[in-house]
């Protein structure tokens, strides 16, 4: 099975901690949204999707990204959406996406969404509290993520929602709530991130000048162990680091990714994957529309060495339930790659950060916080 992501390049307002590629100027929507179906279209011979006989090439997932793509009008995403299946092989089930901001989700919003294609709500909610969403510079207030939520648990099953954690001044007892707060509304699936500062945001500029404090990774790491220990009682599945489902609503889009399969990303900075080699999409809007307009690709492509592969499986493999399998990093990658593992995962296993069943190797309940960093000490460089 392969995924379709679109990236929706569009924003009512900058989050000081995003790093993402977006624009608060919706001047060139019309001609975003024609050059995204263009794209669709252009790269429809890809995978050779249209060969029904391979299942692995038939569309399972549409995911709307962003940005904010609840920006779009119901018309537009379901002028996107018809292109795919106008041009690609898509099951008959799909999961169709889209992510949403609470200010974007009235009521009339909701139940029209509700008659279109999509059938999975990502809602952008991060905190409950006023003081922590204005400092965030979210565009929805408190009042708005509750509304929200009320009216989107009327018409859609399939939700997830947003939470971000290490908030400087969310206490231990705040960010319990929060959780609480998400509970209460029977949703079946959360993702949750740690407030990370990136280089040349306004969350980076406000710390520097003495504005809002530096998020504490003591903080960080309490409040992921409070959210892993409160989901699990809660029946939800720790599926990989940042995200948590209940039986059944795990996200297939996302899931694709972490397994390693195929999937085309369209618009501006998307990435694309083969299994062979990876692709990029330009970080610019005018540029990508302009391509496309000459019917131009605006992609780079490279092709990934056993190296990035191996290193790549190593992320997301211990990131997952489903962690590394020796076996396949053996008959994968080569005996080679399988002594190094070994050797360099030894003295987390001698740490109780990592552990071996069943020939996986993946990270312990103690070890899940540091698996990123865990996972750049098993990383092969230089092999080729």
């Amino acid at each position: 099975m392969s995924g379709i992501y679109i990236h929706i390049p569009f924003c009512k307002q900058a989050c000081n901690y995003c790093d993402f590629h977006f624009s608060t100027s919706m001047k060139k929507k019309d001609d975003m949204v024609l050059a995204l179906a263009k794209e669709i279209v252009m790269r429809k011979n890809e995978f050779k999707l249209f060969d029904s006989a391979q299942s692995d090439n038939q569309i399972e997932t549409i995911y709307f990204g962003g940005g904010t793509p609840s920006v779009l009008t119901i018309n537009e995403i379901n002028f996107l959406i018809d292109t795919v299946y106008s041009n690609y092989n898509v099951v008959e089930n799909p999961e169709i996406t889209l992510e949403a901001n609470p200010d974007d989700l009235s009521p009339e919003r909701i139940l029209k969404l509700s008659k279109s294609p999509i059938n999975r709500l990502s809602i952008g909610i991060q905190s409950f509290y006023e003081e922590d969403l204005k400092m965030m510079n979210r565009a929805h207030n408190s009042a708005e993520a509750i509304k929200c939520l009320q009216e989107a648990t009327k018409y859609f099953d399939n939700i997830s929602l947003d939470l971000i954690y290490g908030i400087p001044g969310l206490t231990d007892e705040m960010w319990k709530q929060n959780i609480e707060t998400a509970l209460s509304f029977g949703i079946p699936h959360i993702s949750s991130y740690a407030l990370t500062v990136e280089p040349k945001t306004a969350l980076r500029k406000l710390i520097d000048t003495g504005k809002i404090a530096e998020p504490q990774d003591e903080v960080a790491s309490n409040h992921f162990m409070i959210l892993v220990e409160t989901l699990q009682k809660n029946g939800f599945i720790h599926y990989e680091l940042s995200n948590f489902g209940k039986e059944g609503y795990f996200s297939k889009n996302n899931s694709a990714y972490w397994l390693g399969k195929k999937y085309i990303g369209i618009g501006p900075s998307a990435h694309s994957y083969d299994g062979e080699k990876r692709g990029w999409n330009v970080a610019n809007n005018s540029l990508y529309i302009k391509s496309l307009q000459n019917d131009e690709l605006p992609i780079e492509t490279e092709i990934l060495t056993i190296s990035d592969r191996y290193n790549e499986y190593i992320m997301t493999g211990l990131r997952t339930i489903w962690g590394v399998s020796l076996e396949r990093i053996e008959t994968e990658f080569g005996l080679e790659y399988l002594t190094y593992l070994k050797k360099q995962s030894q003295k987390f296993l001698n740490d109780d950060l990592l552990s071996i069943e069943n020939n996986i190797l993946k990270p312990t309940a103690k070890g899940k916080f540091l698996t990123d960093g865990i996972a750049s000490d098993l990383f092969y460089l230089n092999v080729e």
